[in-house]
């Protein structure tokens, strides 16, 4: 039984937080802690805590919980989530949009993950192989050159465009949600990168350890997740286990859609004897 992808348990603990919010506020900003990694094909529940109901804004607590071997329910994610009437203001972006190569220009990268497994050949083990060749319902095509795809030492920096692989129904809450998904692919691998090591090569072991995300605009047609949209990633820090990452979602116009952050445990596998 493998582990749950930590964007899924993001995304569904947002999607609870959003469920209790019926007055037309909306999601803009989540902060989740990962407690322990979930196991996947076992229920997970959401308890979901209303801390704060205000004019303008509204809070909710959401813990994630699994039956522990024990049989007692076991938290593995503490997320809290703020929401806020709509309301126009003082606007200014001060964090251009790189200038990256499209989309359309792109190779999807499961065709670069199938070519990475042959040529890696033996030296992936079956659950490695099972892990890059996994059906993914995001799409995405990278401009550079991610941790699996590469072994030498480059800039902690990374940019991909990523949608869904089938359109979505015409509801804000879940386009957010899946971006809140999306936003776990590629993050913590970006301070891999200095170091030319990668978990799908088996040289490092690593998990998420926090999440948090800023939502810059309302969901329209042009911050939809089923329509492309660019990550980009940068790790200014490394150190002690850890590796911090920050992420700028834009859509195709150059908007700053979203903004994220995290940090994740990161630790050089030890050799066998």
């Amino acid at each position: 039984m493998g582990r749950v992808f930590g964007g899924q348990v993001l995304a569904q603990a947002l999607q609870a937080a959003q469920a209790s919010v019926t007055d037309g506020k909306t999601a803009h900003s989540l902060h989740a802690y990962f407690l322990r990694g979930g196991r996947e094909g076992a229920p997970i529940k959401y308890r979901i805590a209303r801390d704060f109901d205000g004019r303008s804004f509204a809070n909710r607590r959401v813990v994630a919980t699994q039956e522990g071997d024990d049989g007692m329910p076991c938290p593995i994610l503490n997320l809290t989530a703020s929401f806020q009437t709509p309301e126009t203001g003082l606007e200014h972006e001060d964090a251009p949009m790189p200038d990256v190569v499209g989309p359309d220009d792109l190779r999807p990268d499961m065709e670069v993950r199938r070519e990475t497994v042959e040529k890696l050949g033996d030296r992936l083990n079956d659950a490695q192989r099972a892990l890059m060749l996994r059906p993914r319902a995001i799409e995405m095509r990278t401009h550079d050159k991610l941790h699996w795809m590469n072994s030498d030492p480059k800039p902690p920096r990374a940019h991909s465009w990523f949608r869904t692989v089938a359109p979505l129904p015409d509801d804000p809450a879940l386009h957010r949600a899946v971006i809140t998904y999306a936003s776990d692919y590629t993050l913590l691998g970006t301070s891999a990168l200095p170091h030319g090591l990668s978990w799908m090569r088996g040289e490092l072991v690593g998990a998420s350890l926090d999440h948090a995300i800023w939502f810059h605009r309302p969901i329209d047609e042009h911050t939809r997740a089923d329509e492309w949209l660019l990550y980009a990633t940068d790790s200014p820090w490394s150190g002690s286990g850890r590796g911090f990452n920050r992420g700028r979602i834009y859509n195709r116009r150059g908007d700053l859609v979203a903004s994220v952050a995290q940090e994740g445990m990161m630790r050089k596998r030890k050799k066998r004897d």
